[in-house]
């Protein structure tokens, strides 16, 4: 697990199945499994967007480095940097079994702070891991350009998840 970074990159969809479960995408279940040394997604609330963020144990290695970096840029830029809060935020999360296939039950506090519904966007972002979103609250940000492949690529995916869930 120590020294490889992970990539999470790719897209991903899944609507909520039979016992309340959701589907991790298997382009996305690979790295998790791969990074955490078993099936354990963690989840937490991402700090600036109502979503969450899905990544393997690994990356817990790698959150006093990013405090320390935070604390210099912060430092440097002259701005005030609360290290506990920031800590509390990183080491605020859950983690979440999955089975072979990538069913797994979200969590309710989770669900609250994301506004998780009954669909899930699924997107990696490389090695910070994966953003996992309600579609509408993913919708909210089209007038940044920055969201606009993602957007596209949601509603796409949500389309075809849907029509073949009809077609069941």
């Amino acid at each position: 697990m120590a020294g490889q970074p992970y990539i999470y990159s790719g897209p991903g969809f899944s609507l909520l199945r039979d016992k309340n479960r959701f589907v991790l995408p298997k382009e996305l279940r690979s790295p998790v499994r791969d990074s955490s040394g078993k099936d354990v997604l963690c989840l937490a609330k991402h700090a600036d967007w109502k979503c969450l963020v899905g990544f393997g144990l690994s990356r817990v290695e790698d959150f006093e480095t990013q405090l320390d970096a935070e604390q210099v840029r912060a430092d440097t830029a002259g701005k005030p940097f609360n290290r506990d809060s920031r800590a509390m935020q990183l080491y605020n999360f859950q983690q979440v079994p999955f089975d072979g296939s990538g069913r797994f039950t979200m969590p309710e506090a989770l669900a609250g702070l994301a506004a998780v519904g009954e669909q899930l966007f699924f997107q990696g972002i490389g090695r910070t891991g994966i953003l996992i979103w309600n579609p509408e609250e993913l919708y909210k940000h089209a007038e940044d350009p920055a969201f606009e492949a993602a957007i596209a690529t949601c509603r796409s995916l949500q389309e075809a998840e849907i029509a073949k869930a009809k077609k069941s």
